[in-house]
């Protein structure tokens, strides 16, 4: 089980750094306010990080008081589950942001809700992996963990929010007190 402690880490690494920056070829803007946009985006992200950690640590709680492999399936699915949904609500609370008046506006926009989506799939696929692993030969079932996470972490190293530029959206980023 420690390699599984150690997909888990990473998964909480991985979730932690995912949630803000954004490169877009248009000068597209949207009609919100920079600022209160950055704020309502960095106000849907910050539960929703909460929200992984609480997970994370819960699912290694019963990770480590695990008895045997059907325990900590409940415990992973447990994880997996409640960090699909964190992150559609999450996903969604971005979406009603809209789009803010910056340069790249739209584009950023799009891609914040964007990686959110893709974001709440890779959780949803690693639920689905685990989900159809068979408990009783436990080895097995560890190696199809460690593959379902390995896919999870190859799934959320693949989304980058750091390439939509724009000055704008980086001041207020800096700035809004819900982003601080």
């Amino acid at each position: 089980m420690p390699g599984v402690r150690v997909l888990l880490a990473v998964v909480l690494i991985v979730a932690s750094t995912a949630a803000c920056g954004g490169d877009d070829k248009t000068d597209g803007r949207g009609s919100v306010a920079a600022a209160t946009w950055a704020g309502a985006v960095c106000s849907a992200l910050a539960p929703w990080r909460t929200e992984i950690d609480s997970l994370m640590t819960r699912a290694q709680q019963r990770m480590d008081a695990a008895a045997n492999a059907e325990q900590a399936k409940v415990g992973l699915l447990e994880l997996l589950g409640g960090a699909e949904n964190a992150s559609e609500q999450a996903r969604s609370k971005v979406a009603a942001a809209g789009e803010p008046d910056a340069e790249n506006g739209k584009r950023a926009a799009a891609e914040f809700a964007d990686t959110l989506r893709r974001t709440r799939d890779a959780y949803g696929k690693a639920k689905q992996t685990v989900t159809g692993l068979q408990t009783a030969d436990q080895p097995k079932f560890y190696d199809g963990v460690t593959a379902a996470f390995g896919q999870l972490d190859k799934e959320y190293g693949a989304l980058n929010l750091d390439k939509v530029k724009s000055p704008e959206l980086q001041k207020a980023f800096n700035e809004v007190e819900a982003c601080k």
